[in-house]
């Protein structure tokens, strides 16, 4: 590669100087951080170099996944190992070059996103996406990877007059390579061996890691019985590789514990709200506490049959746990607790486990309880002396123990530099080394001044801080977030770089605000004071957590600096997407008044959308807005307006545009907490309840007042049939972050769905009254919430007595009932006028419906506004055939699956009153297969067979 001292690479025709980025490593850890940084930095417009620091072992997975056996198999599901974050079924998909046959037959096809695959099989998907990666991002001719051969021994500050952000990572080579930002991924630490005696790890008969190359080979092929120490997974996997008729491979560690098995099938993970809940209330757990709040969570899915999805659920709450612990109790745990933790958490396939029974069967295979005391050279090899009085003699002794924890003890040559400098600091307990939230560096003082390199880590390093830190889902996360920081860091530098050189490129003068400007939440410049611009990221912060207030922190924006653009804009925006308080036109033209040379070429294409959007359909504001996402992702206020989870206005009302709208600002966003809230809502619009768990708990660890993610877990909860669970849950967010929520009636309409589905009357009439009843209601909420639970009461008939619904319709008014703007108001005004009894003004919702020129409209709201004027005529036969006929083309209406569901529960119920009670039965029972439902249950048990 020649000089990497200060870049001088050119990989666009542009003359940009070129960024780098250093990854040091080449394991999985590395080359997941490498494939997440190809994807990302192609956002940036400057050319951009990585450099990947390979020492010469394995590449892309490190020797763990460069295993040839194939009786190694992951202890991972295959659909739960994607390289990429946003693709959950990549390596599903994925197909090897080789033969089918190269792998061990299945119970399954080799592909079953529920089996679990060789260790080796998932070391060539990530090398094959790799290089894949590699040229999708050549292509583009932004982006470039350089290996580099050689071990990174430290790092240094750039000298003066360079030393900028920048720094140099030195290689035992001599190379110096100046670096922009760096990703330390080393891997894990060699195995410990302190458990040794000093005569044991003095024999060449001892085997201190077992999964240096060529090792297994060689003691398969030696004479001789084995003892391994440690029974955990590497215990398993290299036991099955020696065992064989005649050899007897013995397995000790202090408590004998193996690995517990995974179930045949998966079952889906349990949401872990309230778990989330209860830990995010407390500053500092106990180490008993926490105990009983695991303990506690099983007990909950033991009760439902299987205690293994509750301990998959703690996956995204592990690392809190673990840091609201002492460092005493944390230390306590790792004395006592933290064999059975890893018994349970890192479990054996089913068909290793077969496998291993059937060696300890045949006495192959033994695993005891012991330490070792003492080792001693014998005639055929080492006689060992276990703690329980056992004698054995073996040819090898192998450490099956894992790598060894404590960073001061590092023998990685970078690690040493690091904590000798003071560049990096131990982590928690000695154990990695010391990060931020983020992962990145955190080292000790160097004179007056902190260091503060421009440095993440992934995986393993990050243990002390995370616990759980080196299973392929956390690097997976880790790599992605660290990419992310990386192009942010990237962006602010050229553009601290840009504005330092505008002035002079165009002869501007100095602007009347001076030349820096603040910024909001995600980085965009704000046209404003500093004043102003606090004010407007208060009201932006309250948006994206779907709280209240959000208009009065903008309005205070603007009265700081009534030339504040954008801030009018927010306002006007408030006021027509949400129905704010204010005059929308005056904000809009004030909004355009105030555009000048200052503003950005953002803020005026903002105001350009919000005028559009407040202009009406004929304006283009929806293309607009898509063509403002497109040049601006970052703008998470235009992404709010375009996919609300909540209001229900947004650029589309197709559910695959707005998902496909999503996915596309991920490489924008990251592992931003407000962006995995609303990729959550999506998830679980898609089915993926597991991930859209996941992604939601992660929002609400960073932000407990986030609605869109308590949104996201919501339906996770009532999707999954968990209405006890989430009934608890919300209730307990509703009353704590929850106090400042907006819509947080709507949120009440979600508990009392659970009420309904366990059949909990009182408290959902007691809800009703003081939750969802005027006036605590009105308006738009009143019709998509109080008047849509009344009838879906009586369609269930869990409502005694006539529906109070004249009081909500009074709040609606005539113009949302008979002249909404969206398909799914329409939905639910016909819903609201079928339940009122009034013909009338369905005909008049029918008339202006179909006058209207969008597809959903004329066609579907049409004919739902027929069927259900059907049912108000109690035409059972004709409301049926076309609620039916309907089915398919409901999603079109927008809003989610709980929402629309009143569409079903009218169907059900006209089935019944026609007599069509199989049709019922087998409809209730596809909704009873999907979602366990005491009150679907009953209704089915209500049914004539």
């Amino acid at each position: 590669m020649g000089e990497h001292g200060v870049s001088d690479c050119s990989t666009t025709d542009r003359g940009d100087e070129c960024r780098r980025v250093v990854v040091v490593g080449a394991g999985a850890a590395g080359t997941l951080s490498t494939i997440a940084l190809l994807r990302q930095l192609d956002s940036l417009g400057t050319a951009v170099e990585i450099v990947v620091v390979d020492t010469g072992e394995p590449a892309a997975g490190g020797v763990a996944f460069s295993t040839a056996d194939p009786a190694h198999l992951l202890n991972v599901r295959t659909r739960d190992l994607s390289a990429h974050l946003d693709d959950v079924g990549h390596f599903t998909a994925w197909t090897p070059p080789t033969a089918a046959t190269d792998e061990p037959a299945t119970e399954g096809p080799a592909n079953d996103p529920d089996g679990f695959r060789p260790r080796g099989v998932w070391g060539a998907y990530l090398r094959a996406t790799f290089e894949q990666t590699i040229a999708a991002a050549a292509a583009t001719g932004r982006v470039s990877v350089v290996s580099v051969r050689g071990t990174a021994t430290s790092m240094q500050a750039l000298p003066a007059p360079d030393a900028t952000h920048r720094v140099v990572v030195v290689l035992d080579t001599g190379e110096r390579l100046v670096a922009d930002a760096v990703v330390l991924a080393l891997g894990i630490e060699s195995p410990g061996i302190d458990w040794a005696p000093a005569g044991l790890c003095a024999s060449d008969r001892f085997v201190a890691d077992p999964w240096k190359p060529g090792v297994l080979a060689r003691l398969a092929e030696a004479d001789g019985d084995v003892l391994l120490v440690g029974t955990g997974l590497t215990m398993v996997d290299v036991a099955l590789s020696l065992a064989r008729p005649g050899r007897t491979v013995h397995a000790t560690s202090r408590r004998g514990l193996v690995p517990a098995v995974h179930a045949t099938t998966r079952i889906a993970g349990v949401p872990c709200g309230p778990l989330v809940a209860a830990i995010g209330a407390q500053t500092s757990i106990a180490l008993p506490m926490a105990r009983r709040l695991v303990a506690d969570h099983l007990a909950a899915a033991a009760r439902r049959g299987d205690w293994r999805p509750a301990f998959d659920g703690l996956r995204p709450v592990t690392a809190l746990l673990w840091q609201r612990l002492s460092l005493e109790d944390r230390r306590e745990f790792l004395r006592t607790d933290v064999a059975r933790w890893d018994t349970h958490r890192h479990r054996m396939p089913g068909r290793t486990a077969a496998a291993l029974a059937a060696r300890r069967r045949a006495g192959e295979v033994v695993v005891g309880r012991g330490e070792v005391v003492s080792v001693s050279e014998s005639e055929t090899g080492l006689h060992v002396v276990l703690g329980d009085g056992r004698e054995l003699d073996v040819a090898h002794v192998v450490n099956c123990t894992g790598p060894q924890a404590d960073v001061g003890r590092s023998s990685n040559p970078l690690v040493v530099d690091l904590l000798a400098t003071g560049a990096g600091a131990p982590g928690p307990l000695g154990i990695g080394l010391a990060s931020d939230l983020a992962g990145r560096l955190q080292g000790t003082t160097d004179g007056e001044h902190p260091h503060h390199w421009p440095t993440w880590c992934v995986g393993a390093l990050r243990r002390g801080e995370l616990w759980e830190s080196s299973a392929v889902p956390e690097m997976r996360s880790q790599s992605a977030s660290a990419a992310a920081h990386v192009v942010a860091l990237l962006r602010a530098v050229d553009a601290e770089e840009v504005k330092r050189a505008a002035p002079m490129l165009r002869g501007d003068p100095a602007p009347r605000r001076g030349t820096a400007r603040p910024e909001d939440g995600h980085g965009l410049p704000l046209s404003t004071t500093a004043e102003a611009a606090a004010a407007y990221n208060l009201g932006l912060t309250r948006v994206l957590c779907v709280q209240d207030g959000a208009d009065e922190a903008f309005r205070e924006a603007v009265a700081l600096d009534p030339g504040f653009s954008l801030g009018h804009a927010a306002l006007a925006l408030l006021g027509h997407e949400l129905g704010a308080h204010g005059d929308v036109q005056a904000s809009v033209a004030a909004a355009r008044a105030t555009l000048s040379r200052w503003t950005t070429d953002r803020e005026h294409s903002f105001v350009d959308v919000v005028a559009r959007r407040v202009a009406g359909p004929g304006a283009d504001g929806a293309a607009a807005l898509m063509a403002h996402l497109s040049a601006h992702p970052r703008d998470a206020l235009a992404v709010s307006a375009a996919v609300p989870t909540i209001a229900f206005s947004g650029v589309t009302d197709l559910q695959q545009e707005s998902w496909a709208l999503v996915e596309s600002l991920r490489p924008a966003y990251g592992d931003d907490w407000w962006y995995a809230g609303l990729l959550a809502f999506v998830r679980q619009d898609q089915g993926r309840y597991d991930e859209a768990d996941r992604l939601a708990v992660r929002a609400l660890l960073e932000v407990p007042g986030s609605g869109t993610a308590v949104h996201a877990q919501t339906h996770v909860f009532y999707e999954t049939g968990q209405h006890d669970a989430g009934l608890s849950w919300l209730d307990h967010w509703i009353s704590t972050s929850g106090r400042q929520a907006s819509h947080l009636a709507h949120f009440s309409w979600h508990a009392a769905l659970h009420e309904l589905s366990l059949g909990s009357l009182e408290a959902l009439h007691r809800r009703y009254d003081a939750e969802l009843a005027p006036p605590h209601v009105s308006g738009v909420r009143a019709l998509v919430d109080s008047a849509s639970l009344l009838w879906r009461c009586q369609m269930t008939g869990s409502w005694s007595g006539d529906l109070p619904l004249s009081s909500v319709l009074d709040t609606i008014g005539p113009e949302l009932l008979e002249r909404p703007t969206t398909p799914f108001t329409a939905m639910h005004a016909a819903v609201a006028l079928t339940a009122a009894g009034d013909l009338a003004a369905m005909a008049r919702l029918r008339a202006h419906a179909a006058a209207r020129h969008e597809p959903v409209m004329r066609d579907v709201v049409v004919q739902l506004c027929d069927a259900l004027a059907a049912v108000a005529e109690q035409r059972w036969d004709d409301a049926v055939r076309t609620l039916r006929l309907l089915g398919p083309w409901l999603v079109q209406l927008g809003g989610s699956a709980a929402q629309r569901e009143i569409v079903e529960d009218t169907l059900l119920f006209a089935l019944v009153r026609c007599g069509r009670c199989g049709e019922a039965r087998t409809l209730l029972e596809a909704r009873l297969d999907r979602r366990p439902s005491p009150l679907d249950r009953r209704r089915l048990d209500a049914v004539p067979a």
